[in-house]
């Protein structure tokens, strides 16, 4: 398993919320929720899965999640985040259904309605209700309670619903608008929090059809409130009234900022972008700035409306960006605004935790490669690497790591003086004696061990400029590579033996690295040196350019063939006299024929 993947499921929270798959190209391939998201989280990299779920997680190169608060919430989210990314490994909720609102129209004589589109048309829109079944129940419920047209009858045609009460528009005397907006403030009370009163009646009710043991009655009343209960329950992640807006919110611990910006396109969350980063003016001054250059640098779209939590100055970052830019007390939206904080200290939690882990993790591997080699704790490892192809521009480079962390202030590049040949055991004394000459001479810390990518004959030519001619006596270890090129074995002592490390240790990840990031350093190092000689060998030996002139030209046109190909004027263009545009091109040109004529065997 990636260590990442491993290190983030440790800390996951046991909140409800939605989880994001992403591939190694970063493409979101699944998407799903939870009410606890550690246990479902883990449970795809733990468990016993099935053959589909066994190759999503093969794909999984890393994760991402959304903490909601509660698990309609997270259903909800999980639904638009699926509908916009479109993910390969999901099946469900990829059509265009959508869940259900309870609608009052906007007609003479209004109507309550189940719909699964909302649209512009001045009507009052509550929902979306996951639990299709309970949204029903409460319209029956509010179908009895208050008379909204039920029918389509003209005035004085009286229908079934009249004469049950539940409805006037058919009557010869239909209710007047003021009477019907009486009735709308009701409901919309009533879906908005106002049902409580309802519940507590429907529970008087139950009660009382329970002590005249009227048992079906009150199992009817129970069933009522239960749906009421279950059609009410809040839902954060959709505004009824689709808005476009961005909503920040931001959370600050130890002197970083985590600031999350939840993206809301016609009443839906469907995206949210997070920045961490260190800040050093105050608080506000910082997230105000991060709002500036988020739509100016970074290509983002203006929404017709920003929200800023409590404490921010809105009327600044509205006249910053031009757009109505406003703080939530109350509805939805300041419970998106509470959703988007608290993902922000999660995230800022997470990254600390992460460290503190990463801390122990690096510095218990240091101690138990200590214990390993019977030595002191090697807080300082240096180690050496050495680079050529076919005995050409023979490189070594140094790195070091101090408590299992690399310290690249204190690597160094070495330039192979005194060797003739692909000889890397004489390359290996050079370097070691130039390094710890220098460091003797300059009173620099030595390491608490050496380590050579190599086997016995790089440590005995290390040993013997360290211990004969320097009178070190430092640890010395190798470290051999298989025939993949991975790091196999790991050699200490006098005659070197091999050390056994398992494989799935932090100690063995430690040299790992190290062996890596040493190798790494000196093929970088050593294929500049090459591409520096092959652009010197080209530019270098016409007269009048000099390194200046050189750089000029590879940065306007970006290839020796295309200062070939250029005119004579187009480089005097540069600045660059005529004369010595010219000898550019003759030398160039003749260059080229030349190449052509070799390949061709003409002497």
């Amino acid at each position: 398993m990636n260590p990442n993947i491993e290190e983030k499921l440790a800390i996951l929270p046991m909140e409800p919320g939605c989880y994001l798959m992403k591939d190694r190209h970063g493409t979101v391939i699944y998407v799903g929720k939870s009410k606890a998201l550690r246990n479902r989280v883990r449970s795809y990299f733990r468990g016993n899965n099935d053959q589909k779920t066994q190759r999503l997680v093969q794909e999984i190169a890393s994760f991402d999640y959304i903490v909601t608060t509660s698990e309609i919430d997270a259903l909800i989210l999980e639904m638009n985040l699926i509908k916009k990314y479109d993910p390969k490994y999901n099946v469900l909720l990829k059509d265009d259904k959508s869940y259900p609102y309870l609608k009052i129209t906007s007609e003479r004589h209004p109507r309550l309605i189940i719909t699964r589109r909302v649209k512009k048309d001045k009507g009052r829109y509550f929902g979306p209700y996951p639990n299709v079944i309970a949204a029903r129940e409460t319209k029956k419920l509010l179908d009895r309670l208050y008379p909204l047209r039920k029918c389509n009858n003209p005035r004085g045609r009286v229908c079934l619903y009249y004469h049950m009460g539940q409805c006037l528009a058919c009557s010869e005397d239909p209710p007047t608008p003021e009477f019907y907006q009486g009735i709308i403030r009701k409901i919309t009370s009533f879906l908005r929090g106002g049902y409580r009163e309802t519940k507590r009646e429907l529970q008087e009710k139950m009660q009382k059809e329970s002590e005249q043991l009227h048992f079906e009655r009150a199992q009817e009343l129970r069933d009522q409130i239960h749906h009421i209960e279950a059609a009410m329950e809040q839902q954060r992640m959709v505004l009824t009234n689709q808005s476009d807006l961005d909503i920040f919110s931001y959370s600050v611990k130890k002197g970083w900022m985590c600031i999350q910006v939840f993206f809301v396109r016609q009443g839906k969350l469907i995206e949210r972008d997070v920045a961490l980063f260190p800040f050093f003016d105050t608080a506000e001054e910082a997230f105000r700035t991060y709002i500036g250059r988020f739509y100016l640098h970074q290509h983002h779209l203006k929404p017709s409306e920003i929200l800023v939590p409590i404490g921010t100055d809105a009327s600044i970052v509205e006249e910053l960006l031009h757009v109505p830019t406003h703080t939530p007390f109350r509805g939805q939206k300041k419970q998106l605004m509470e959703t988007a904080t608290r993902n922000a200290e999660i995230a800022l939690d997470e990254k600390f935790t992460l460290i503190e882990r990463d801390e122990e993790r690096t510095i218990l591997a240091v101690e138990q490669l200590g214990d390993i080699l019977n030595i002191e704790t090697p807080h300082r490892i240096e180690a050496f690497d050495n680079s050529n192809i076919q005995g050409t521009d023979p490189v070594s480079a140094m790195v070091a790591f101090i408590d299992g962390r690399a310290k690249k202030s204190e690597y160094r590049k070495y330039k192979i003086r005194d060797v003739q040949g692909p000889d890397d055991y004489e390359m290996m004394r050079e370097v070691i004696r130039r390094r710890y000459s220098r460091v003797l001479k300059e009173k620099l810390p030595l390491p608490d061990l050496i380590i050579v990518d190599g086997g016995k004959g790089q440590m005995s030519a290390a040993r013997e400029v360290l211990e004969d001619e320097l009178g070190l006596d430092i640890p010395l270890a190798g470290l051999v590579k298989d025939d993949r090129h991975q790091t196999s074995e790991l050699l200490y002592g006098l005659p070197p033996e091999v050390v056994e490390l398992e494989r799935n240790t932090q100690p063995f990840y430690l040299v790992q690295r190290i062996q890596d990031e040493v190798h790494r350093f000196a093929i970088t190092f050593h294929r500049q040196l090459q591409g520096k000689g092959l652009v010197q060998s080209i530019l270098d030996t016409i007269p009048g350019v000099g390194e200046k002139r050189r750089t000029l030209l590879l940065t306007h046109f970006q290839s020796i063939q295309a200062i070939r190909e250029a005119g004579v004027e187009e480089i005097t263009k540069l600045g660059i006299p005529k004369n010595v545009a010219e000898n550019i091109q003759t030398h160039l040109l003749e260059e080229e024929q030349n190449k052509k004529e070799k390949d061709a065997g003409i002497e």
